[in-house]
């Protein structure tokens, strides 16, 4: 049987032990210092030291499908941004609540039209379906085994990427100091192209669900794509913007902004996308350098921070054309880079399969949460 019950039925809120220390004030210590969204710093001094799970009041990103609640355990300290939960065990397992908070789409308790806020009277008055202990206890479970096997895979790509940043060292050295002793040549004198697209006469007004694949930094990650937010634009402001259409093989750059030096490669049909004027298309010459060494090369920390301290001070960061021409690269032989080419494709199918399970875990798993807090697991 599952009764419904006011958060305040089932829990103590303690936020008026809470207190927040300015940036200025706080003095590195052991003890994490949490708000909204996580540990913010470390502190040398304590306000709590029990399990307890921690809602964003403010700061948080309600409804964006990012995790709202925390649980914290030991010593620690917790600012005026996050509100502190102690659950009352002999009611509530504090997963069982963790969880529910986590499929909870909290915007509609949100108030405030300039600072969104949660306030303690909403979230006191928050529903929460509420089986006996055992039967959350056996919801728990479930979760947990699903969220452990998402986890591992998440994991298990996040490794595979640090096995290629290592494999690319250890193939060619540091691209700043070149230890083996590279030729070193402009990137102009190793490409086709380097130019950026342009935004349609309208801009966002003329992007469509469906057309020719419209490239924005956004969607440009570090040897990665997101499109899961991308655009679209008509075959007729394609073809106006047939300078910039990419073709495969081409090395994508961002070029302005916080996410300047982003960088992949393209693998789909040649001209079957454009981009806008915050990414550079780099057209490699194949018969001289490799796509996925460039991109590497570009994307490897030393030239990252390379590419960031000759930008800094600038009123927005910008790569120019001709600093990007300039580019200094060492040029490995073609047959090693053609090595490291298929490490990456092999590494990258088997990042596809994983992300594959990861989807369909995170599918099972929002699943799970549906059923488990809709009474029906």
């Amino acid at each position: 049987m599952v009764e419904y019950k006011k958060l305040s039925e089932l829990c103590e809120i303690l936020d008026s032990k809470r207190k927040p220390i300015s940036k200025k004030d706080r003095i590195s210590g052991s003890y994490p210092y949490y708000g909204a969204t996580g540990v913010l710093d470390y502190v040398d001094n304590y306000i709590f030291d029990e399990p307890l799970i921690l809602v964003g009041e403010d700061g948080a990103k309600w409804g964006s499908g990012e995790q709202t609640a925390y649980k914290i355990e030991g010593k620690s300290w917790v600012n005026n941004h996050a509100h502190v939960i102690r659950p009352d065990r002999a009611k509530v397992v504090d997963n069982y609540l963790l969880y529910f908070f986590n499929q909870l789409d909290l915007t509609p308790y949100i108030t405030g039209a300039i600072i969104e806020k949660l306030n303690q009277e909403k979230l006191r008055n928050i529903i929460v379906p509420l089986p006996c202990i055992k039967e959350q206890q056996r919801i728990v479970k479930i979760l947990d085994k699903a969220e452990e096997i998402r986890t591992k895979k998440k994991l298990a790509n996040k490794k595979l990427d640090e096995f290629l940043k290592s494999t690319f060292i250890d193939m060619f050295g540091d691209p700043v100091t070149n230890p083996k002793g590279f030729i070193v040549t402009k990137l102009s004198n190793l490409t086709t192209l380097v130019s950026s697209g342009s935004t349609p006469l309208g801009g966002a007004s003329t992007y469509l669900t469906q057309g020719i694949l419209f490239i924005r930094s956004q969607n440009v990650l570090m040897n990665k794509f997101k499109f899961d937010d991308v655009a679209y634009i008509s075959e007729e402001t394609h073809n106006k913007m047939s300078r910039t259409k990419v073709n495969k093989y081409d090395v994508l750059l961002n070029i302005t902004g916080a996410s300047i030096g982003r960088v992949n490669y393209f693998e789909g049909e040649d001209g079957s996308a454009n981009v806008n004027q915050h990414v550079c298309i780099i057209r490699p010459v194949l018969e001289k350098i490799m796509p996925q060494y460039l991109t590497f090369f570009i994307g490897n920390d030393f030239f990252q921070r390379k590419i960031i301290r000759e930008n800094s001070g600038a009123t927005r960061q910008a790569l120019n054309f001709q600093q990007i021409k300039n580019f200094e690269i060492p040029v490995p032989s073609i047959m090693l880079q053609k090595q490291f080419a298929q490490i990456v494709q092999k590494v990258e199918a088997q990042k596809e399969k994983n992300q594959k399970v990861i989807e369909q875990m995170d599918n099972l798993f929002n699943s799970l949460m549906q059923q488990a807090f809709n009474s029906s697991l």
